[in-house]
């Protein structure tokens, strides 16, 4: 196995992680004072989001320098440092490569932007007006509005698939894709260990991009279906992976939102782009059409479990898999894929074993390790996230009231998982010593680092009992996955196996008992098995053991037991 395939990758928000210098915002130097907390984890490598000079139109993803550290995180001797005092904690360092666009104040887009003769005049994504002056097309940004914006100087129209001031580059251009490899290959000199490619299913754009299909009353279509995914994408791809991924030891994920689980071999793998990449059918599960917050669906467990088995399907033989439940873009997962009257300790056991027993390398997100939850805030001024505040007046302008659409915004906001890590029960949870850019979340009193550390019952606690468990049994990252109790709309139960171990693992998702049967998870009553850990407490071996027959789950139980 290679080094990224046999550990557990980080994701952290350093607007949020740990402020330094009192300024409210975290920093670099707050990420290199936190490392030991990371190492303990078991972590191995660390997800930074960008870090580069930014207008911080939309936290970093903006990108003006891709070549310099933006001054609110420090400076790049700090990067130098992080680099090096990870290392010596054999922690790798992974960058966020955004390159489906820049920030309109990146220097490239200044140039082209200036006239229709210049050197950079091709290395974004310009259009004429229509006839009658209007927008080239009806697409519709992924934060709202039209994907076009006039430019006065050039006398046309610009492409953004997010914001106004996030202009799409021309993939279509050598010169720009050269650009974009020399950046990935300067911050591999550095020693950085890996990347995260941003939007990446967006940087081929359709040779027809002429009107849409209707899908919303603003009479417009989701840039998103026109554009995701589109044929020629991978041989991009492909020449990326040369210049900058062959012969160098580091992995890359993408950001593939529109990659089906069925396409996930020509993706990743041998023959594939990537190393890995995130797809989203799970987080996307409650979803009717579309990202759209206000139009959601009820959800069975059967319907998650089939998305993650088809990934882990479709990744068995050729490719790997990433599997996380929380990123800077989605709720925090308790909220997301528990009732609302889970028991949010035992619930987040639940969901980390799950991440951390999938055949695949687990991401795990800032906060999630302490079972940090949404927040809840009414009122749409107290939010900063961009998306919220678009999804917020698309609600609206679909029929639902103020209130309706807030709920809408609690549930999904990006800002639920932006909130400052939660270190200690003191004031602003540890976070900064001045005012925190994003307030803290009000729960910070009982969940934090500092008070689970001392909690053997504790969410923290339990994930450095699966750091353990993944270290004793090599099974949970070499073994093949089979999943048991298919149409059970209470258990997600699986099987991992190798040649030497066979482990299952019953993650009970009701606030119910649930009886499971040795039988139907194929122990024969003559064969012998042990739990290995359950977050019901170390007494539950004993418990189980005396149950030759049947295993009673509790609710909201974890549970993995190796079979003799």
């Amino acid at each position: 196995m290679k080094w990224w395939q046999n550990t557990i990758v980080y994701e952290l928000y350093p607007n949020s992680f740990k402020d330094s210098d009192g300024d409210g915002y975290g920093d670099l130097k707050g990420i290199t004072s936190e490392l030991d907390h990371l190492k303990s984890l078991g972590v191995g490598a660390i997800w930074l989001t960008p870090v580069y000079v930014s207008p911080m139109g939309d936290n970093g993803y903006d990108v003006a320098d891709y070549y310099s550290i933006n001054p609110r995180y420090g400076t790049m001797e700090d990067m130098d440092e992080l680099i090096e005092e990870a290392k010596k904690r054999e922690i790798r360092i992974v960058m966020d490569l955004v390159f489906n666009h820049t920030s309109n104040e990146c220097e490239w887009f200044k140039e082209s932007a200036s006239s229709r003769d210049n050197d950079k005049n091709d290395w974004y994504i310009w259009a004429d007006p229509k006839e009658d002056g209007s927008v080239p097309n009806n697409w519709r940004g992924v934060f709202g509005g039209s994907v076009w914006t006039y430019c006065e100087t050039r006398g046309q129209y610009y492409l953004h698939t997010f914001g106004d001031f996030q202009p799409d580059v021309n993939w279509e251009n050598p010169k720009v894709r050269n650009a974009l490899y020399d950046i990935a290959n300067f911050w591999i000199d550095k020693g950085v260990g890996g990347f995260r490619l941003d939007a990446i299913t967006y940087i081929k754009k359709p040779a027809d991009m002429s009107d849409g299909p209707v899908d919303a009353p603003d009479n417009m279509v989701s840039v998103h279906s026109m554009t995701a995914n589109t044929d020629g994408i991978l041989d991009f791809l492909h020449e990326f992976k040369d210049q900058v991924q062959v012969g160098k030891d580091i992995f890359v994920v993408g950001e593939a939102n529109g990659v089906p689980a069925s396409e996930l071999p020509l993706w990743v793998g041998e023959n594939g782009v990537f190393d890995m990449i995130f797809e989203f059918s799970h987080v996307n599960v409650q979803f009717s059409g579309g990202e759209v917050w206000y139009n959601t669906k009820d959800w069975k467990l059967t319907e998650l479990k089939k998305c993650f088995s088809d990934s882990q399907k479709a990744t068995k033989d050729n490719g790997w898999y990433p599997v996380f439940l929380e990123n800077h873009d989605q709720p925090r997962s308790i909220n997301h894929f528990l009732p609302a009257d889970a028991d949010p300790v035992q619930g987040a056991k639940v969901l980390g074993m799950l991440m951390m027993t999938l055949r695949g390398t687990p991401f795990m997100y800032e906060g999630q390790e302490i079972g940090m939850t949404n927040i809840d805030w009414d009122n749409i001024k107290d939010y900063d996230d961009i998306s919220s505040h678009n999804q917020f007046q698309m609600a609206k302008l679909n029929g639902l009231t103020t209130k309706q659409a807030m709920e809408c915004v609690k549930r999904f906001s990006r800002d639920n998982s932006r909130t400052p890590m939660q270190w200690t029960d003191g004031e602003n949870a540890g976070f900064t010593d001045g005012t925190p850019w994003l307030p803290v979340n009000s729960n910070y009193k009982t969940v934090n680092v500092a008070s689970e550390n001392e909690n053997s019952g504790s969410v923290l606690c339990f994930y450095h009992q699966m750091k353990t468990l993944r270290d004793e049994h090599e099974v949970l990252k070499d073994g093949n996955y089979t999943e048991l109790f298919q149409n059970s709309e209470k258990i997600y139960a699986y099987c991992r196996e190798n040649a030497k171990e066979k482990i299952i693992i019953l993650l009970n998702f009701t606030g119910e008992a649930v009886e499971v049967k040795m039988d139907d998870l194929g122990i024969e009553s003559q064969t012998g098995f042990r739990i290995l850990l359950s977050n019901c407490g170390g007494e539950r071996a004993s418990e189980v053991s005396k149950q030759t027959e049947k295993v009673n789950l509790y609710p909201y139980e974890a549970m993995c037991l190796q079979v003799d």
